[in-house]
């Protein structure tokens, strides 16, 4: 019976150091309106499958993340040996992806796109730095 509590734990452990991986090296994902969370986790194969959601879904630069977090997540965390990462935007929406319910109470914003109509200038989402 040990065994079995022991590899939840140890699954428990990974998925904690995986979202903490995310937070870490992918701060602007959550600061301009996007989620990243753990949709599949294989521990045995060395599998993880994450989804970006909210601002992430169309955004233009997502390719680019994507391909960071593959590259920099096998580095860092030794027990993962191939990463799947795609956005919402072919999956659609769905809560258990940590979508607009883990977003901090921000909506995505995009250039042109004005989210009140106050007739002010629409400058796009502000740069984290």
């Amino acid at each position: 019976m040990s065994t079995d509590t022991d590899a939840a734990d140890a699954e428990n452990e990974l998925r904690e150091r995986i979202t903490n991986f995310l937070r870490r090296n992918f701060p602007q994902i959550q600061m301009h309106g996007g989620s990243a969370a753990i949709a599949h986790l294989d521990r045995e194969k060395g599998e993880v499958t994450v989804q970006l959601g909210g601002a992430c879904s169309g955004c233009g630069i997502s390719p680019m993340t994507i391909q960071a977090i593959k590259s920099r997540m096998v580095k860092e965390i030794p027990e993962i040996e191939t990463v799947h990462a795609d956005t919402g935007a072919a999956a659609g929406a769905d809560g258990d992806l940590g979508g607009t319910s883990s977003g901090g109470g921000m909506s995505p914003s995009f250039p042109g796109e004005t989210t009140d109509d106050d007739g002010g200038d629409d400058e796009g989402p502000q740069a984290p730095f």
